[in-house]
C-alpha cells in the first residue's frame, strides 16, 4: 500500500522588516504593546519591490528539495496554495514550475485562503496513494498578502505579512498519511478578503488602475476558531480512531497566540507539543503552518520518528482543514 509521508521542509521569508515601533509611527498610534499581548506580533517580513509569490514559494521549494537531495526534475507534482497569486490566471504553480526547473512536474494551485496548504497536503496525500507514478509532491504555501495591504488601515497593517513554506512529500510503505478532515461555512464568504479582480469586480490590467486592498468587511465572531478548531480536531482523531492525547504536534494557523493557547487549553495538550512563529514573521496566511513547522525543526525541537503530528488550519471564506501524519 502506497502511503504518503512528509520527507522533507523548507521555508523563506524576506530580508525586510517592518517591526511595531515602526507601525507605531506609520498610524499615528500606539499599536505594539496590543499587538505583543493579543496577537503575539512583534515584526513581520515584506517582499521586496522587485519579489512577487512565486520567488517566495521556489526559494522554500528548493530548501524542502536541498532537504531530501531529490532533484527538481525527480518532482511529479506542485501544489501551489496561495490566494495572492501572480496573477488570476494561469495559475502560480505553473510559473514555479518553470523558475524551479521542474519540467516533469504537473502543477495546480488550491485557493481557500489559508487553509490552502493543509488541504494541498490532503489532495497530494491521495494522489500519492491512488497514482503509482507519483512518487514526489511539493506542497508549497506561498503568501504576498502585504501587496494587499493599506498601511493605514491598522486592522490589516498590524496582521499580514510575506513568506512561503513548503513540504516534500513522498510515497512509501511505512506509516505517515492517517487522514483528513475538511469543512467551511459559506455564509462568511464576504466578511474577509481581496474583494476584486474576478468575475464581480474586474479590474482592469492599466498601470494607472486603482490599487486593490484586502479588507475585513465584516467583524467576524472573536470565538470562531477557539470553537472550530478543537471541533475539527476531534473530529479528525475519531475519524482516524485516536485520542487526542496521542497527538505528539500540533501545528496550527499563525493567527493569534491567544487563540492557539486557548485550543491547547481546551484540548488539554502542553504548549510545548506546538511551535508558533508569528512573532518574528507575522501573519503568513497559507504558508504559516510549513513555516512553523521547519522553523521547529531548524530549531531542534522538531517531531521525531514514530510521533503523531497533525496540523489545523482555517482561512477566509470561511475554510477549515486537519490532517495527521505518523512522522518518519
Amino acid at each position: 500500500m502506497r502511503v504518503a509521508q512528509i520527507a522533507s521542509t523548507g521555508a523563506y521569508v524576506p530580508d525586510k522588516i517592518i517591526t511595531n515601533a515602526e507601525l507605531d509611527a506609520l498610524l499615528g498610534e500606539p499599536v505594539s504593546e496590543w499587538l505583543v499581548e493579543n496577537v503575539g506580533i512583534r515584526e513581520r517580513r515584506v517582499m521586496a519591490d522587485d519579489q512577487v509569490t512565486s520567488d517566495l514559494a521556489v526559494h522554500a521549494a528548493r530548501a524542502a528539495l536541498a532537504q531530501a537531495g531529490v532533484a527538481p526534475q525527480d518532482v511529479d507534482l506542485i501544489i501551489v496554495a496561495t490566494d495572492t497569486p501572480d496573477y488570476i490566471s494561469p495559475a502560480t504553480s505553473s510559473v514555479v514550475q518553470h523558475k524551479l526547473g521542474a519540467v516533469n512536474a504537473g502543477t495546480f494551485d488550491v485557493n481557500c485562503a489559508c487553509a490552502a496548504w493543509v488541504t494541498g497536503l490532503d489532495i497530494a496525500a491521495r494522489y500519492i496513494a491512488t497514482e503509482e507514478s507519483c512518487n514526489y509532491i511539493l506542497i508549497i504555501g506561498a503568501y504576498g498578502m502585504t501587496r494587499y495591504v493599506d498601511w493605514h488601515d491598522k486592522r490589516t497593517a498590524t496582521l499580514f505579512a510575506d513568506g512561503a513554506g513548503a513540504a516534500l512529500l513522498q510515497a512509501g510503505d511505512k506509516p505517515g498519511f492517517l487522514g483528513a478532515k475538511l469543512v467551511a461555512d459559506g455564509s462568511f464568504h464576504d466578511y474577509m478578503g481581496i474583494y476584486a479582480g474576478g468575475t464581480l469586480r474586474p479590474t482592469g490590467g492599466a498601470e494607472d488602475s486603482p490599487r486593490q486592498f484586502v479588507k475585513f468587511q465584516k467583524r467576524f465572531p472573536p470565538d470562531t476558531n477557539n470553537k472550530a478548531w478543537p471541533k475539527l480536531i476531534r473530529d479528525l482523531m475519531d475519524k482516524i480512531n485516536r485520542p487526542v492525547s496521542d497527538i505528539d504536534r500540533i501545528y496550527f494557523t499563525q493567527l493569534n497566540i491567544r487563540t492557539i493557547q486557548a485550543v491547547m487549553d481546551d484540548l488539554g495538550l502542553p504548549m510545548d507539543k506546538t511551535h508558533t512563529v508569528m512573532d518574528k514573521w507575522g501573519y503568513t496566511g497559507s504558508a504559516c503552518m510549513p513555516m512553523a513547522l521547519d522553523d521547529a525543526i531548524a530549531q531542534g525541537h522538531g517531531p521525531q520518528p514514530g510521533e503523531l503530528v497533525v496540523f489545523c488550519g482555517s482561512g477566509g471564506g470561511a475554510a477549515f482543514g486537519a490532517a495527521a501524519f505518523i512522522w518518519v
